[in-house]
């Protein structure tokens, strides 16, 4: 979801609600170069929302603009019968509007713990572990009868790597680059109609390694 569907980081918008910014910001930064261990960087940082009224919250992530190209992407892979979904270490106050927005198939995400109308500075659900993404991508692809090894992944930061390794065709987009050398292409245009392209290129069997 974040900086991929959505041009923003949820946690850094919720850091920037809370005054607490500069100091989340560093932290997410250093985790997506994996120089910090997710889990670790997670924790951290929603400790830091600690008292942030869930009304300011919400102002805070209802002004995160989409992604240029994240519906063309979407609707362009329901037209062709593609089942989708966002995988996200980012939380459902965020994620649900974001994937019911787009018609995302599965929206799997975190969930900021609240107390009397505002955040606990808690974290729980099933992608607060380093690696956990992939456990993830397993469970949704065997409900359709297929394996991670058939799936096309889109990925922008070192928590992606472990998807990377596992699916069939990786995109790394708008991304970090430590993922480049785990990515089949890498796209730096900043708009997900690039992807379209990589798409079709597969159906007919062939793939290019970069999109500008």
């Amino acid at each position: 979801m974040d900086s991929t569907l959505i041009d923003a980081e949820t946690i850094d918008e919720l850091a920037h609600a809370a005054g607490v910014g500069d100091k989340v910001a560093s932290i997410t930064e250093r985790a997506m170069q994996g120089e910090l261990d997710f889990s670790d960087a997670l924790f951290e940082r929603v400790r830091l929302l600690r008292g942030l009224s869930l009304k300011n919250a919400h102002d805070a992530l209802d002004k995160m603009p989409f992604m240029p190209g994240a519906k063309e992407l979407v609707n362009y892979l329901r037209s062709r019968g593609y089942k989708t979904a966002m995988i996200s270490g980012g939380f459902t106050i965020a994620a649900e509007r974001v994937g019911k927005t787009l018609g995302i198939d599965h929206v799997v995400s975190n969930e900021l713990l609240i107390d009397n109308d505002s955040l606990t500075g808690e974290v729980r659900g099933p992608l607060t572990e380093q690696g956990s993404k992939e456990h993830v991508l397993e469970d949704i692809s065997r409900k359709y009868g297929i394996e991670p090894e058939e799936c096309i992944v889109i990925g922008d930061g070192a928590n992606d790597i472990c998807i990377f390794k596992r699916a069939r065709y990786a995109i790394a987009f708008n991304s970090k680059p430590i993922l480049h050398e785990h990515a089949d292409v890498v796209i730096t245009e900043k708009n997900l109609e690039a992807v379209i392209p990589v798409i079709q290129s597969l159906e007919i069997g062939k793939g290019p390694s970069i999109v500008h």
